[in-house]
């Protein structure tokens, strides 16, 4: 894996987006990462990881804290890596869980954890995952190591890879199970001793299961078979022998009752058939009485019948006469609707015309053809009328438009003599304004000064205080480091008055002495009144770190505070706050006395440049005014001659009437009616033709057919459903009587010879009940006889099988427990180690021999790591201790015995060969890109060469190495540096060109 580029925008220290190009280190293979304390270095490995992973070493996966203090709620938050693994380019982009304006209305809204990855084909990024969980699972193929083996393989975060090295046992086979997923090994072991625990019960209830089958099968023997005499009160095989025979006793009982059933069974079956040939012969007597019944009440039904065959035949007679009927009928309601139009007719006639109520038929022609021909002629004068409505419109239209513009052009003259007068007070005016601009600018200029001046000595002030905190701050870290310095010498000096009793604490029984190799440790070294331990130690030397570390960066603070005051108070001017206020009213009320008079110039310039305009536009107004008043007058002259002649033609058109529309409406109303009148005339004449016709027609047809009159037919009518009903009930009673009486005749003749008098059947029904109640106790007897059986006959195999397994289920046991004993740690395994501590102490021995081959160069051969089986004591995971063999003494040592810098140099090595192995089982994962963070500042001149020779190593093969310290040896050693500053405002900025550049 290789890393080409990241961009952090609002993340850490940083608010403004930072760009680092991996790729201008590859030349130089190895690049430095330096900056100040807190100016942000490891954020950028947090940015790495990240991107990557979603979470940062040191936050722990609190993804709230990425987001940079210094960023405004609208600014943006995200981390961009790009890097190629498996020979394909990608790009990852994320940003963190953040609060952040709301697009509509106030307040803030939460922006949700957002991740995208793209790969690059062709020049171009290709997106393949948009969600978090998406990206998630294609980096966790693309990349082969998880968050953990990132961090111990890659990014070998501030303090981290030292842990691995002064871990206890404990801790260090949690980290090494993270890295090498060994928990199934766990898994594994904690099966077996389950697998052991069932045994065990299996073992202990497979005894007790003989027991409760025997005693089972001894109660159905007793209580069942009544056979106490079988059961026996020996050992287990004798009983298991008594209870055979019990089985033995219940088949032979199955085989009698068997017999007794059967017997049984062939008695039921003759009642049986004797019931129910009784049962058949009083069926047959009964439908025999039924079916006399039937036909007697057929034959009552018979005259009704005759009466609707009657009543059916006139129907269908009278169906041939229906259509004339109904034309006649027809007929007569069409006469008496044609007599009550022509009535109502002429009602509304003389309604309308009284002076015309005895006019004639030929008489209403005539008048209808008179009122025609007007019509005609007085539709042409309402085109006239609706024209002179429109003249006298339009002619009120001209004479308000004539008056209208004479009085426009009235207002326009008294406006205009205005304007010569206002012009010459607005030059006036401006000319004793003068140049407003220069003073503007120059009153401006002041003011800016001013403000840049006062806030430089308000920050000088500011200062002042700081710098007096981080004097005294300066100073009362350096007591504190002082006094922490004094308590690791006087521990030291403690711990090696007391090394023998130390190490006569570690002995145990039958485990040599590793300083004389006895297994007998008669008189051990007593242990002193007040002993140091490690953690005691180790402590001492974290709070001495601690202080260093706090020292310079309280020398730092104080060092930048007094540059800071300085600076302040130069851009200050040396004046103090107070005058540079007064100074400052001044000059700001000079600047706002200036901007009115600036504002008040241009203002009277565009009102004259606008009375100058409006001047000129309102000279041409007033011509086109003129214009327009010279042709309304003449169009007004023109309207008021043509309306003159449309007034005598409308006159004569209109008569008597408001207007030649109403005139021509009364005629269309008067023409209409006796047009109606007309028309009902002669339907009328017609209908009653049509009816002295059908009249002639039916009375021919009655004189021919059954019926003496048409009243007489229309009675005898039925509808179709009428006559299907008559139909299908006279069919219905012909078919039923036919069939009854063949149904008699068969019983008759089947009853032959047997008596009138229903048949008892309560004799032969008793024999046939009493048959089947004792056909059913044998059945039932014969059920619990064979199910005792099969159940004794089951609960002795079950003894026998149960008692024949329990020797090779004991034997299976002890196999079983003795590896469950084993895996776990127990004996018979002497080292107590657990499987999981087995396979982890392998891996652990190939980590310890490639770490081995960097620290002997680093440390010049003096040390070199060890891995240690031996058991550990209270309780705590065996097969993982580690030792550092000193080849000045020739005796192996703790490693919290090393110093700082000898701390270093071994954590180091064995990272190195940590991300070795780990690499190695991800599947080979090519690391082209390596960072370590911190560390160097422990080391000499010496040792910190060999480290950097060390580290040189790794660039080999185009390896990028990047080291994270603020150590000035390494400074002038590495000529690519990549620069980290926190700004004055706060957020820290990377710069890269300008390092490399040097």
């Amino acid at each position: 894996m290789r890393l080409h580029r990241l961009e952090l925008e609002g993340f850490g220290p940083f608010r403004e987006r930072q760009t680092i190009d991996f790729d201008a280190f590859a030349d130089d293979g190895i690049f430095l990462i330096a900056g100040r304390t807190g100016a942000g270095k490891s954020s950028v490995l947090d940015g790495v990881c990240f991107a990557l992973y979603g979470g940062a070493p040191r936050y722990d996966g609190a993804e709230k804290r990425l987001r940079s203090d210094h960023c405004a709620p609208e600014d943006p938050t995200s981390v961009i890596v790009e890097f190629t693994a498996g020979g394909r380019r990608w790009r990852v982009t994320r940003s963190p869980e953040y609060e952040r304006p709301k697009q509509r209305g106030t307040g803030l809204t939460t922006e949700p954890h957002r991740a995208q990855l793209d790969e690059r084909v062709d020049g171009a990024w290709i997106g393949r995952a948009a969600r978090p969980v998406d990206v998630a699972r294609e980096l966790d193929e693309i990349l082969g190591l998880s968050q953990q083996q990132f961090l111990q393989v890659i990014l070998l975060a501030q303090n981290r890879f030292a842990e691995f090295l002064l871990a206890k046992n404990d801790d260090r086979q949690r980290l090494l199970r993270r890295l090498f997923g060994t928990r199934t090994y766990e898994d594994y072991q904690a099966a077996f001793d389950q697998r052991r625990k069932d045994s065990e019960r299996a073992l202990s209830s497979a005894g007790e299961g003989v027991q409760l089958l025997l005693g089972e099968a001894e109660r159905v023997l007793s209580n069942d078979l009544d056979a106490d005499e079988l059961i026996a009160a020996g050992a287990v095989p004798d009983r298991i022998a008594a209870a055979a025979v019990g089985v033995q006793r219940a088949d032979y009982r199955v085989g009698a009752l068997t017999l007794d059933r059967d017997a049984a069974d062939a008695a039921h079956r003759d009642a049986e058939i004797a019931l129910a040939e009784a049962r058949a012969l009083r069926t047959r007597q009964e439908q025999r009485d039924r079916s006399r019944l039937a036909l007697a009440a057929l034959e009552e039904r018979a005259p009704a019948v005759a009466a609707q065959r009657s009543t059916l035949e006139r129907a269908l007679a009278a169906e041939a006469l229906r259509a004339p009927l109904e034309a006649a009928h027809t007929a007569t309601v069409d006469d008496e609707r044609a007599l009550s139009r022509r009535d109502t007719a002429r009602n509304a006639w003389v309604l309308a015309s009284p002076e015309s109520a005895d006019v004639d038929a030929e008489g209403l022609a005539r008048l209808v053809e008179e009122l025609t021909g007007r019509l005609a002629v007085w539709a042409l004068a309402v085109e006239s009328e609706d024209a002179l409505a429109l003249a006298e419109a339009a002619i009120t239209r001209d004479r308000d438009a004539v008056a209208r513009l004479e009085e426009s052009l009235t207002t326009m003259d008294a406006a205009r003599a205005l304007v010569p007068a206002r012009l010459r007070d607005l030059g006036d005016e401006l000319e004793t304004l003068g140049s407003t601009e220069v003073r503007l600018q120059a009153a401006i200029a002041a003011l800016a000064t001013l403000d840049t001046r006062r806030e430089a000595a308000r920050e000088a002030s500011r200062l002042g205080d700081a710098l007096t905190a981080a004097e005294s701050a300066y100073l009362d870290a350096s007591v504190l480091l002082d006094r922490d310095r004094a308590e690791v010498t006087a521990l030291l000096q403690r711990r090696l008055a007391g090394h023998a009793a130390e190490l006569a604490g570690g002995l145990v029984d039958d485990e040599p002495c590793v300083v004389c190799g006895s297994l007998v440790h008669p008189h051990p070294a007593p242990a002193s009144e007040d002993p140091v331990t490690d953690d005691e130690i180790q402590r001492a030397e974290a709070a001495r770190d601690r202080a260093a570390s706090a020292e310079k960066a309280a020398a730092d603070a104080a060092r930048t505070a007094r540059a800071a005051h300085a600076d302040a108070a130069a851009r200050a001017g040396g004046e103090s706050v107070e005058a540079l206020d007064l100074a400052h009213a001044d000059a700001t009320r000079a600047a706002a006395t200036a901007r009115d008079d600036d504002a008040r110039r241009t203002t009277l310039s565009l009102e004259r440049e606008r009375l100058i305009e409006t001047d000129a536009a309102s000279a041409l107004e007033r011509d086109a005014l003129v214009t327009e008043l010279a042709l309304a007058r003449d169009a007004f002259v023109a309207a008021e001659a043509a309306a003159a002649l449309d007034r005598a033609a409308v006159a004569a058109a209109r008569g008597d009437f408001d207007s030649v529309r109403e005139r021509i409406r009364d005629a269309e109303e008067r023409r209409s009616l006796a047009t109606a009148l007309l028309d009902a005339d002669a339907a009328a004449r017609a209908a009653r033709a049509a009816l002295e016709r059908v009249r002639s027609d039916v009375e021919a047809r009655i004189a021919a057919s059954v019926f003496s009159s048409s009243d007489e037919a229309t009675t005898g009518l039925r509808d179709a459903a009428a006559r299907a009903v008559l139909d299908a009930e006279i069919r219905e009673h012909d078919v039923a009587i036919r069939a009854e009486r063949d149904r008699l005749r068969d019983l008759e003749l089947a009853l032959a010879g047997e008596p009138e008098e229903l048949v008892d059947l309560a004799a032969a029904s008793v024999r046939q009940t009493q048959a089947r109640e004792r056909w059913s106790a044998a059945v039932d007897a014969v059920a619990a006889a064979s199910q005792t059986a099969t159940r004794l006959r089951d609960l002795v195999q079950r003894a026998s099988d149960a008692h024949a397994a329990i020797d090779g289920a004991a034997a299976d046991h002890a196999v079983i427990v003795r590896l469950a004993d084993t895996l776990a740690g127990r004996a018979p395994n002497t080292h107590r180690m657990t499987l999981e501590s087995f396979v982890l102490a392998a891996e652990l021995e190939e980590i310890v021999a490639a770490a081995n081959v960097r620290l002997d160069d680093m440390s010049a051969g003096r040390y070199r790591l060890l891995h240690s089986d031996a058991r550990a004591v209270r309780n705590a995971a065996s097969g993982l201790g580690l030792e550092v063999m000193d080849a000045h003494t020739g005796l192996p040592r703790s490693p919290h015995s090393l110093s700082g810098g000898e701390t270093f140099l071994a954590s180091l090595a064995l990272a190195l060969g940590l991300a070795e192995v780990v690499t190695s089982r991800a599947g080979g994962v090519r690391l082209d890109t390596l960072f370590v963070d911190e560390g160097f500042g422990a080391l000499d001149d010496d040792t910190l060469e060999l480290a950097m020779r060390t580290l040189d190593e790794l660039r080999k093969g185009g390896r990028t190495v990047g080291l994270i310290s603020h150590v000035a040896a390494m400074k002038e050693q590495l000529p690519a540096q990549l620069i980290v500053e926190a700004t004055a405002h706060g957020p820290s900025v990377i710069r890269q060109d300008a390092a490399l550049a040097v």
